[in-house]
């Protein structure tokens, strides 16, 4: 009898997480030598990530589509302008964060890559890749221009159910 194909995968999941988990540990041992507070350790990626889905990932929304909704061409350009600089950040950030957020994960002896917030960062990580390939194509054609914006928006509702499964997971344990 063959077991199913969803236990193979979680298996493999499960073990790539603690190879994973294995070469991580020399820098979490570190950054636990440190002997930070409990609660940085534990809320501190939490905190840190919030801030700037919340405030970075809506400024830059809201700046998008302001810019691609505005009569005004000065606004329109001076908001596409700024939806541009806060994107790069946030994805810079964003990167930043799911690396430092497995490396928290592994700091507190916890599973990776076996949660639900793990997949959807992923998923962000991914929609915004490629939101951001996409806005090196579409100069001038409407349809690609139209697909960011509503990747952009849909990233931005992943982002928000990532972080609600990010404190459901920071509850956990």
């Amino acid at each position: 009898m063959s077991t199913l194909p969803t236990f193979e995968l979680v298996m493999d999941m499960t073990t790539t997480g603690l190879a994973l988990a294995q070469k991580l540990e020399p820098i979490a041992s570190y950054f636990r030598s440190l002997d930070l507070p409990a609660p940085i350790t534990h809320w501190g990626h939490p905190l840190m990530m919030g801030i700037v889905i919340f405030a970075m990932g809506s400024s830059a929304a809201y700046a998008g589509w302001s810019g691609r909704l505005s009569q005004d061409d000065e606004q329109k350009q001076k908001n596409l302008k700024d939806h541009s600089l806060i994107a790069k950040l946030m994805f810079g950030f964003i990167s930043l964060g799911y690396t430092g957020g497995i490396l928290s994960l592994v700091m507190q002896k916890q599973p990776i890559l076996q949660s639900t917030h793990f997949w959807t960062g992923s998923v962000v990580i991914a929609l915004l890749a490629t939101n951001s390939l996409l806005s090196k194509f579409f100069s001038d054609r409407a349809g690609l221009r139209k697909t960011h914006a509503y990747l952009g928006s849909a990233a931005l509702a992943v982002m928000f159910t990532h972080a609600l499964l990010g404190l459901k997971l920071g509850l956990a344990f």
